[in-house]
This record gives structure tokens, sequence and C-alpha cells, in this order.
């Protein structure tokens, strides 16, 4: 079974978002690592790009496909994981912890209110 924080929102598309704050963290959940397998690349967004939610903002690449990561909410991209350049293979490891892809000054938290929970994004994939 796929690790899923209650403390997280999640986009049907597998990307996770931090509630409750000002400056959340976004990353992909452990399903979508999980089915994407090993990570050899991770195309980040540019700091200070302004997204609107489900944006494509960034891509993983691994060895069976490439895949666009949408922004869960809208913001300004505010800081990202440089570690992921030399290590994406971090996702892979840890993909709520270290594997963090970017972080984003929320614009509208209430839009995080049309995300799913851990419960119905556990529901949506079979779990």
């Amino acid at each position: 079974m796929s690790e899923a924080p209650e403390e997280l929102r999640y986009r049907d598309s597998h990307e996770w978002i931090e509630l409750g704050k000002e400056i959340a963290a976004v990353g992909i959940t452990d399903h979508a690592q999980g089915e994407l397998g090993d990570l050899v690349y991770i195309e980040l967004p540019t700091v200070g790009r302004v997204v609107e939610a489900g944006e494509a903002v960034a891509v993983v690449e691994s060895v069976k496909a490439a895949s666009d990561i949408y922004a869960p909410v809208s913001g300004e991209v505010a800081e990202v994981n440089l570690s992921l350049e030399s290590d994406p293979g971090l996702v892979n490891g840890d993909p709520y912890g270290s594997g963090w892809l970017f972080r984003l000054r929320v614009r509208d938290a209430a839009e995080a209110a049309g995300l799913l929970d851990a419960a119905a994004y556990r529901a949506s994939i079979g779990e």
C-alpha cells in the first residue's frame, strides 16, 4: 500500500501539497514515484514563476517515461529543491520529505478545498 500522509492534500494527477502554510512544499506521491520507477532527471520550475492551479510546472523523467507535474493550487514558485538536480532519486527514496520538488507562495488557500484528502486519494488509486 502506498503512503499518503494525512496532513497533505492531493491532486488526482498524483501531486501533493502541504496545508496551512503561506509557502507550501509540493511533490509527487509515493504511488506516482513507484509507478514511474527510478527517476533520472527532474526539470524544475523557475523561482518567481507565477502558476495557476492545474498548470504544468515541472517534468520528472524516469527510465520508463516523462511526466508533467501540475500545480495543486495557484501561486508563485518561491523555491526549488536544487538537491534533485544531482540526485533525482531523492524523490524515489523520500517523496514526502527530502524529495519535495518546489515550494509555492500560495495565492488563495481556499483552492486547496478542491483537492483530495488522504483517504480520497488512496481510494482514487484503488487502495
